[in-house]
């Protein structure tokens, strides 16, 4: 597994578990045991795990977790475990943010996970015309000077917003952003920008809700009730950058080099989002144990630079996404509100 320092003294797997399948309501978690899970995960190298507190459940998984882990492994092993959290209020309670309610929110997440300080907290923000995103921010970082948080991040915010978090001098170590093949938006602006500012992108979505894999490959274009909402929203992605012939085609190239590798689609979309500039690592949603063998060879696959031509020559028959990172997500209102990861 593949490892990056995020910042000093601060390393992580350049695959990270995404906790969001994990959730209770979300889907029926597919394991008997998903601590077990988290710790064979753990084990193989993919040692950073993903969560936010609105994941209904999720920090309390991790949390048992980390006290089985430590138990089983020691404090040393336990001491390489990251935790990225998201700090995500309601939409309704935004005008009402204060910094006590932060530090009860930062308390409650510190409760859930077992743990004295959290690593990494990302603030998301719904509503931009909602003042207080970067009074929000300000507060989190007074936080990580108190000592109960590591490091700070954001979560979906666009590269203006970004860079004003930046400026007023919140110490910004990374930005998670929706980030594939169909969904190019961050290397409009935000990954130069990022670069230039120190911040490391964490990218979710890379397998675009699983459309960039093997079942969609020669399949009919969808006309019913897609399954999720994952699948609606790339939906709308793949329609709005050429359509489901220029789709087949990427899946086509992706197949071929799949082929080459001997690995699968998804892996190679996930593979070839590492390479990006500015990104530090992909956040893989798994069930179980399972899918750890392809999330493991997401990091050992290296695309060669005919592989990256390839993909590159189909993708220059799309249509760029209009706008800035989230931005039509956001502007399709709060009765479509995409939760992050």
């Amino acid at each position: 597994m593949q490892r990056l320092q995020l910042a000093p003294n601060y390393e992580i797997s350049r695959v990270i578990h995404g906790g969001w399948q994990l959730a209770s309501g979300h889907r029926t978690v597919r394991s008997d045991d998903p601590v077990a899970d988290m710790v064979a995960f753990a084990d193989a190298g993919i040692t950073t795990f993903d969560c936010a507190d609105i994941y209904a459940g999720v920090e309390e998984l991790i949390g048992r977790f980390r006290t089985r882990y430590g138990d089983l492994r020691g404090e040393q092993a336990l001491a390489r475990i990251k935790v990225h959290t998201k700090f995500v209020p309601d939409f309704d309670s935004l005008p009402r943010i204060s910094k006590s309610y932060i530090a009860s929110m930062i308390d409650q997440s510190l409760r859930r996970l077992n743990q004295e300080r959290l690593d990494l907290v990302q603030l998301h923000w719904w509503e931009y015309r909602v003042p207080g995103w970067l009074d929000a921010a300000l507060w989190l970082d007074d936080l990580r000077r108190t000592g109960k948080v590591d490091k700070i991040g954001g979560t979906n915010f666009d590269t203006d917003h970004m860079l004003e978090i930046v400026k007023a001098g919140v110490a910004l170590t990374s930005m998670q952003v929706q980030y594939s093949l169909l969904d190019r938006r961050p290397a409009l602006r935000m990954a130069e920008a990022a670069v230039e500012n120190g911040v490391s992108l964490l990218c979710y979505g890379t397998v675009a809700g699983g459309f960039l894999g093997d079942r969609w490959l020669g399949a009919p274009e969808p006309s019913g009730q897609l399954e999720n909402r994952s699948l609606v929203k790339y939906k709308r992605v793949i329609d709005d950058i050429g359509g489901w012939d220029l789709f087949q085609a990427l899946l086509a190239t992706l197949r071929q080099i799949a082929d080459r590798q001997g690995t699968d689609i998804a892996t190679v979309a996930s593979a070839a989002m590492l390479g990006r500039p500015g990104v530090a690592a992909v956040i893989i949603g798994a069930h179980n144990r399972s899918h750890l063998a392809s999330n493991l060879a997401v990091s050992d696959l290296v695309l060669t630079a005919e592989e990256l031509d390839l993909i590159a020559g189909v993708l220059a028959q799309a249509t760029e996404l209009k706008g800035d990172v989230y931005g039509l997500e956001r502007a399709q209102g709060n009765d479509n509100r995409i939760r992050t990861s």
